[in-house]
C-alpha cells in the first residue's frame, strides 16, 4: 500500500507538479476518483504527448530535457512525464504523441500500452537523456524527435 504514494508523489516531481493540500474542511476522497485508462480510450480522452524516461534520472539531464520540451511549446512543456521503474510504467494515459528516451523504455511503453490506443498515437524515439548529455549527435536526434513531435501534435 505505502508504494502507491511514493509512485504518486515521485511521478508528481517527474512531472514537476506540486501538491497542494486543502487545509479547512473536509477533504475529498481519492476512492471516488477514477484512473483515466479504465475504459476504452476515446479521442476526447487523450492527452496531447506523454514523455516516457528512465528512471533516476539526473538533475542536469532532467533540466535539459525540460528546457527542451519548454522549447517546443506548451504541448510538450505540460507533457506528462513517466518514469519507467523496475515494474514498467503502470497506467500510461491515452496521448496522440509519446517522446520516448531510450529503446528499453520503448520496450515498456509497447508492453503497457494497449494496441488499440499504440496503433493511433505516433511514437518518437530519441537517445537517453545520459547519451543527450554526453553526445552532441544526440542532441541534434532529440531536436529532430522534438520537431518530428511538433508536426505530429500539429496535425492531430
Amino acid at each position: 500500500m505505502s508504494a502507491v504514494p511514493e509512485r504518486r508523489e515521485r511521478l508528481l516531481k517527474v512531472m514537476g507538479v506540486t501538491p497542494w493540500r486543502l487545509r479547512l474542511g473536509e477533504a475529498s476522497s481519492g476512492s471516488a476518483a477514477q484512473p483515466a485508462n479504465d475504459g476504452p480510450a476515446l479521442a476526447g480522452d487523450r492527452v496531447p504527448c506523454v514523455v516516457i524516461l528512465p528512471a533516476g534520472a539526473s538533475g542536469r539531464e532532467l533540466d535539459l530535457l525540460g528546457r527542451a520540451l519548454r522549447a517546443f511549446g506548451p504541448a510538450t512543456a505540460r507533457a506528462a512525464r513517466l518514469e519507467v521503474g523496475e515494474r514498467g510504467l503502470g497506467d500510461v494515459p491515452a496521448s496522440a504523441a509519446y517522446l520516448v528516451f531510450g529503446e528499453a523504455q520503448a520496450r515498456a511503453l509497447g508492453h503497457d500500452l494497449p494496441a488499440a490506443v499504440m496503433s493511433a498515437a505516433h511514437i518518437v524515439l530519441v537517445d537517453t537523456p545520459a547519451a543527450i548529455v554526453a553526445d552532441p549527435a544526440a542532441k541534434r536526434r532529440l531536436w529532430n524527435g522534438l520537431r518530428t513531435l511538433g508536426r505530429a501534435l500539429r496535425g492531430a
